[in-house]
């Protein structure tokens, strides 16, 4: 993968290491984090909100076993606000509205299973 910001782009030569040609990919996952060539977010974003949409799940478990609201907090701060903020300060500012709409909809449920106000997501 090459990030290139040049307005003119040319092809880089190929790259070898000890005789052999490195593959160019446009996308990869690094330290959990999906880059692409030209930096945009929405395979991260579809990514992040695809997992912390999964853990929901346990939280609708939580409220139907009646498990308080305070632990119910705990639980989404610690499982789902973590995946959601996790490089936050990375990728957040490069989101389109859409795509930080995808993930305010995360939070807005989770919002609804605990019946309690939750900390919007965004970069403070």
């Amino acid at each position: 993968m090459v990030l290139d910001f040049w307005k003119k782009r040319e092809e880089p030569s190929p790259l070898y290491i000890k005789g052999g040609c490195v593959e160019r990919v446009s996308s990869f996952k690094f330290l959990g984090v999906h880059l692409s060539e030209d930096l945009p977010w929405k395979i991260n974003t579809t990514q992040v909100a695809r997992k912390a949409q999964q853990r929901l799940h346990f939280l609708r478990v939580l409220r139907k076993n009646k498990v308080e609201q305070r632990l119910m907090t705990s639980f989404y701060q610690s499982t789902i606000e973590s995946i959601l903020s996790y490089c936050i300060s990375v990728w957040y500012a490069g989101l389109t509205a859409a795509d930080r709409k995808m993930l305010q909809r995360v939070v807005s449920t989770a919002q609804n299973i605990v019946g309690c106000p939750l900390i919007p997501l965004q970069l403070s």
